[in-house]
């Protein structure tokens, strides 16, 4: 499945990967490309940005979140009228929580989810009838990038209706 839909308002790109590290280098790329697509140069911050945080959620669900047989799905939806590009990252195992960074710099688990908090504006986790989504939304342009200390919802919160 792979739709594009584009307005002067929005666009949105859903595609499903299988959950393997090809899946997951593949989302990456397909990030490029679409936000490329839409007006965002791959060598710009946003692309760059939308990159290591697509890379980060999809080697989540690749490594944590595979069943066999299932894929993973990339949803990119850019919001022109918020500012926002969101980012979800469905995968087949709801029951498996994130693990966050908790024991220091030497532990093993939950350090890319540090890029994601560092990045994202806003991100969480949202439970679906099969498994979860992770999604990430991230400011299309620079003036509206989150200053440190800026509070986020808890990463377990539903996303935003809107």
């Amino acid at each position: 499945m792979n739709v594009r839909i584009s307005t002067p308002r929005s666009a949105e790109l859903v595609q499903r990967l299988s959950a393997t590290p090809r899946g997951a280098r593949l989302a990456r790329r397909l990030t490029g490309s679409a936000l490329d697509g839409w007006g965002y140069p791959h060598d710009g911050d946003l692309s760059h940005a939308a990159q290591l945080v697509v890379a980060e959620l999809a080697a989540n669900a690749v490594t944590h979140g595979r069943v066999p047989g299932r894929d993973f799905e990339l949803r990119l939806i850019l919001l022109r009228d918020r500012d926002t590009l969101r980012i979800e990252v469905s995968d087949a195992r709801g029951d498996r929580t994130l693990r966050f960074l908790d024991g220091g710099l030497l532990d093993e688990h939950g350090r890319g989810l540090v890029v994601v908090q560092v990045l994202a504006a806003l991100w969480g986790v949202t439970p679906r009838e099969v498994g979860k989504t992770v999604w990430a939304e991230l400011p299309l342009s620079p003036r509206r990038a989150r200053r440190p200390g800026t509070p986020r919802p808890c990463p377990r919160t539903p996303a935003p209706e809107g």
